[in-house]
């Protein structure tokens, strides 16, 4: 009778070795995928190596960057989202993650139900900038030209869906003017665009544009958030040029999958908003890609996230808005 209870305790003792409490408590005991759903370049990219070099350095693990691209960010997400909950795979967003459900049919995931959320690392307002030679000054001879010419003054985005898109459909209807829309495959080729003055203007991230406006190779008229950017502190925001109150920002945030350890998940976040507190790492966000930092808590970036879905949502519903 004895052999039977040594047989049981050892098994005990090995299922209290298993590594499932490592993988709780001890995170983390092996390399972290950090999934980027987009090219290298752009901000998401360099955000998540950015954290990822920082976080290599002060738990001694390796955070690896795979770049899943396709689907506005969707194809990449999917992955994470059915990826083992197990604290080693997570993905950096863009703002394009809240309008994804309502531009792309039988997305193989629920935003809103499928992520464990970790934090909102940034919001930042976006620009709207033009070639120098173009006759635009401010926003108001914007207005001023497409209400003399309905249509006749073009504006480019990222794509078709992408907030900016989105932003100017709400700021010429509060405006009551019309703009002809442009979608460009990325921030790239609408730059190219802008520069040559093949299009009127663009609308993209402070990041995506200040290099240019710092450069004088555009003029910025307008920013989108209610106050002005640090990364271009001279020039309005639309709450100043008409626009009361209007506001409208780009945004990067973590998730991980659905059921995700909660010691792991806290620990993770623990970290992230250490790495973001070290001065030289906050000063590359803010000033080279105009972020405003949140770090938020999981609660609030899953309120963000929600209420980012229900007014962009409403958007493309009310102007029957359609992928490209």
């Amino acid at each position: 009778m004895i052999r039977p209870i040594v047989c049981t305790i050892a098994a005990l003792a090995a299922l209290s070795a298993s590594p499932v409490p490592a993988a709780q408590s001890d995170w983390p005991t092996r390399p972290v995928r950090f999934i980027v759903p987009f090219p290298p370049g752009g901000t998401v990219d360099p955000l998540a190596r950015l954290l990822g070099a920082r976080l290599s350095a002060s738990l001694g693990q390796q955070f690896i960057v795979d770049n899943r691209t396709g689907g506005s960010g969707s194809i990449g997400t999917g992955i994470a989202a059915k990826a083992n909950p197990d604290g080693y795979t997570y993905v950096f967003v863009f703002d394009t993650h809240a309008v994804n459900p309502f531009l792309i049919p039988n997305l193989p995931f629920d935003t809103a139900k499928d992520f464990s959320p970790v934090m909102l690392v940034g919001t930042a307002p976006m620009a709207l900038a033009t070639s120098p030679s173009k006759p635009y000054k401010s926003f108001a001879d914007v207005i001023k030209a497409a209400k003399a010419k309905p249509g006749g003054v073009t504006f480019g985005s990222v794509g078709a869906g992408s907030l900016g898109h989105l932003t100017m459909t709400l700021v010429q209807e509060a405006g009551g003017f019309r703009l002809n829309h442009v979608p460009y495959k990325g921030g790239g080729p609408m730059s190219a665009d802008i520069l040559g003055g093949h299009v009127e203007m663009g609308i993209g991230t402070v990041a995506l544009l200040a290099p240019q406006v710092k450069g004088g190779k555009m003029r910025a008229v307008a920013v989108t958030g209610d106050k002005r950017s640090q990364a271009m502190p001279d020039v309005p925001a639309l709450a100043e040029q008409g626009f009361p109150g209007f506001s409208a920002l780009a945004w990067w945030a973590i998730l991980g999958p659905a059921g995700i350890p909660k010691p792991a998940l806290d620990k993770f976040h623990g970290e992230l908003a250490k790495a973001l507190a070290q001065p030289d790492l906050r000063k590359q966000l803010t000033e080279q890609m105009g972020m405003d930092l949140q770090v938020s808590d999981p609660a609030t970036l899953q309120k963000f996230i929600l209420a980012e879905m229900a007014r962009w949502g409403k958007v493309v519903k009310q102007h029957g808005i359609k992928p490209e």
